[in-house]
């Protein structure tokens, strides 16, 4: 794993604000060259600690769409019971995040979809089809109050001398 010094967390905490700006300009927010910028960038990319770049669209595109948590729980708890599944809601549209958990539910999902028959729909083709799904608990957000997909990095600085 690549050790983050205090300009690499610098330049994450600001491409996790706006990735989109100039390499000029998140230099200078930095407080870099922007040679120095545009190459730790770079090597944080291949480093694999900048997974992607994506634009964040406003729920309000579709604003009678739905945002659901959902709780799955599997009859059998087997490596490839576990990976059949995993398998099936990687390849689902619909699903934004997908968490392997412990102490209650085997897994909890994020999905998004644009109505509520496509929730049905969903739900058809992903749990009831699925003999190894034995409870399904669904949670639909209301308002979505918090939003930051982002990494608070300052946990993590190593402490002032």
């Amino acid at each position: 794993m690549t050790s983050l010094d205090d300009v690499d967390r610098k330049l994450l905490q600001l491409l996790q604000q706006d990735a989109g700006r100039s390499n000029q300009a998140l230099a200078e927010a930095a407080g870099i060259s922007p040679a120095t910028a545009l190459r730790r960038v770079r090597r944080l990319v291949e480093d694999g600690v900048i997974e992607r770049q994506v634009a964040l669209l406003s729920p309000k595109v579709l604003p009678e769409s739905l945002t659901a948590i959902v709780e799955i729980t599997l009859d059998r708890q087997g490596a490839e019971h576990q990976a059949a599944f995993e398998a099936r809601v990687r390849a689902e549209g619909a699903v934004q995040q997908c968490y392997r958990v412990a102490s209650g539910p085997d897994f909890v999902l994020v999905l998004w979809v644009p109505g509520m028959t496509a929730y049905q729909a969903l739900v058809q083709r992903l749990f009831t089809q699925d003999a190894n799904v034995r409870n399904v608990r669904s949670f639909f957000s209301l308002e979505r109050t918090k939003f930051e997909p982002r990494m608070d990095l300052s946990a993590s600085s190593p402490p002032a001398p």
